[in-house]
């Protein structure tokens, strides 16, 4: 049986990169058949890297079933995955995120969670001595992998191990590193394709604090200005996602990589109170700078307050 490989339901670099490194490592070091699959179409900065790399895009599934062997990377959050995920045979975790609860397995199984900035380094630890056998395409998709959560080590998730990799990996592909992640911040960048919905929903999480339930959405770019430009239709369309998704509100932040800042579009009085609340921040009209805030693992999440 061919085990499956996936990440979350908004595909990044990371929850498209992973699943492909560890379904290599699985079929061509463990002699698992394995392969790779999405929740979503890819990001636009993830597609950047399948063309990139040489990668057929995985193929996108809507659900599991109970015959399925599937492995869980960038996520252990059942709100970021099938519905049926836990008729489904869980075999293994790797995550670098908090640990949520609600999956469900038939015995145990291998779960490993780090606190560093990237799934794709922790797969890396895990290979050992194999992650010598990875051909470069395998290299460049972790390498993406590791600029991309990193911000290229602006983020403050950024660990001497993840950074150490990437240097390794981009010494190992003759790349110039700092060159490359421009390429991959250009593509993510890119985004007047999508629409309103699309790009709420690109890079986004569900969380709760109290009774209060966010989709905290996330913007990565370092063109921050093609985004803040559609600030009063992303307001209105906001409403509409949150009501479609079941969530109380949208938290929309358009982070600006090169100037190491957030925008947070601010819809009503209730996001207002939690900008002012979170992250001290004084707010007028309908958008605030939060100098600083990168994160949304490290600096956003943890520090949501109603």
């Amino acid at each position: 049986m061919t085990t499956l490989v996936f990440g979350h339901k908004s595909p990044d670099t990371d929850s498209t990169g992973s699943p492909l490194i560890w379904a290599w490592y699985l079929s061509e070091v463990r002699g698992t058949p394995a392969e790779a699959r999405l929740l979503g179409e890819p990001n636009t900065e993830a597609a950047f890297m399948l063309e990139k790399w040489g990668f057929e895009k995985p193929a996108i599934i809507a659900d599991v079933t109970a015959e399925d062997d599937v492995v869980i990377v960038d996520t252990n959050n059942p709100a970021e995955l099938p519905a049926s995920i836990n008729d489904a045979n869980i075999v293994q975790i790797i995550d670098h995120h908090k640990l949520v609860g609600g999956l469900e397995t038939r015995g145990p199984i291998d779960i490993t969670i780090k606190p560093l900035a990237c799934t794709a380094t922790i797969m890396h630890n895990l290979m050992g001595e194999n992650a010598s056998k990875m051909p470069d395409n395998i290299k460049g998709a972790m390498l993406s992998c590791i600029l991309s959560d990193t911000l290229e080590f602006r983020s403050p998730t950024t660990t001497d191990q993840d950074k150490a990799l990437a240097q390794q990996l981009a010494g190992e592909l003759n790349l110039d590193l700092s060159a490359y992640a421009s390429e991959m911040f250009e593509a993510k960048s890119d985004v007047s394709a999508f629409s309103d919905a699309e790009l709420i929903r690109m890079d986004s999480k569900e969380y709760a604090v109290g009774d209060v339930k966010f989709r905290v959405s996330v913007l990565e770019t370092t063109a921050p200005k093609i985004v803040l430009d559609r600030k009063a239709s992303l307001l209105n369309s906001m409403v509409d996602v949150a009501k479609e998704d079941g969530v109380d509100h949208v938290l929309l932040f358009v982070v600006d990589i090169l100037n190491e800042e957030a925008t947070l579009f601010v819809q009503n009085d209730v996001v207002k109170a939690v900008a002012e609340k979170s992250f001290d921040a004084s707010v007028e009209g309908d958008a605030v700078v939060l100098p600083g805030i990168m994160s949304r693992k490290k600096q956003i999440i943890p520090n949501l307050k109603v």
